[in-house]
């Protein structure tokens, strides 16, 4: 045999050992599946290395005598120090870092509260576009949280607005609750507070009849449902206002009452 005889022989060799392996795995029980779940994946990693590995003829005789040449391999991998769980660990970190700053920028980016028409004729559809993508990622963040935190018909009101503010903002969250509840004006399962509220909130120009404030609307999950986040968002940005007035008050020193003049006693 030549040295591609050689590399050919021990792939396939070893390609039978693996199919073997596998179909022994398939006949086992999950729990037993997923114990050799490791062992199988780095299996498929030597068997894709031997693809394109090209050992001497020394080197594949030496791996073709022996009866298992793929376990033989993987016992000696096995055994090796390795780096790959400080790749796992900065996997991680990049992976972080990554989501951390794209959160600093979506929390960056000016709400726009002008129409396409208005922005298109001042030069400003670059902000415009900008603003529109992250209401979408706002407005999906809602429906995709409040399923989250939704379960045996109870709402995690608290968790579920503190996730939303905290990657977006109260300007931005307050804007795409309001014109959603504007959208829904004749919705029932809308309270009127929210209903009312919602009117305090600046809307561009075209917001009753724009394509893309239609597509703004939160229509993922139940109104209802919708209305009680848009309660907790109201009641969670109105404490810190309560709490500023009540500590300003208690560092303002108390008003002193002029003294009242001594009644005179009549002369003897």
């Amino acid at each position: 045999m030549n040295t591609n005889d050689l590399n050919t022989a021990l792939y396939e060799k070893m390609a039978a050992e693996q199919d073997k392996y596998r179909d022994w795995l398939k006949s086992q029980p999950p729990a037993e599946v997923l114990n050799h779940a490791y062992e199988y994946t780095v299996r498929e990693d030597i068997m894709m290395a031997m693809e394109e590995l090209e050992l001497t003829d020394a080197q594949a005789q030496a791996l073709l005598d022996s009866p298992t040449p793929l376990a033989d391999v993987y016992r000696h991998f096995e055994k090796l120090e390795t780096g790959y769980m400080d790749v796992i660990r900065d996997s991680i970190e990049n992976r972080a870092d990554d989501v951390c700053k794209v959160l600093d920028e979506q929390r960056s980016v000016p709400l726009y509260l002008h129409s396409a028409t208005y922005a298109s004729q001042h030069g400003e559809m670059a902000q415009y576009n900008r603003s529109y993508q992250v209401n979408l990622d706002c407005k999906e963040a809602i429906e995709h949280t409040i399923s989250a935190h939704y379960a045996d018909n109870r709402l995690d009101t608290e968790s579920a607005v503190k996730a939303v503010l905290e990657k977006f903002g109260s300007e931005r969250v307050q804007f795409i609750l309001a014109n959603t509840i504007q959208h829904k004006d004749s919705d029932g399962r809308v309270s009127r507070d929210n209903k009312a509220w919602s009117k305090t909130i600046p809307m561009p120009e075209d917001s009753g009849i724009s394509r893309h404030c239609a597509y703004l609307v939160v229509d993922g999950v139940n109104p209802g449902l919708t209305d009680l986040f848009t309660r907790q968002v109201r009641k969670t940005l109105q404490e810190p206002e309560k709490s500023s007035v009540l500590q300003k008050l208690k560092q303002e020193p108390p008003a002193h009452k002029p003294a009242l003049p001594k009644k005179q006693e009549p002369e003897r």
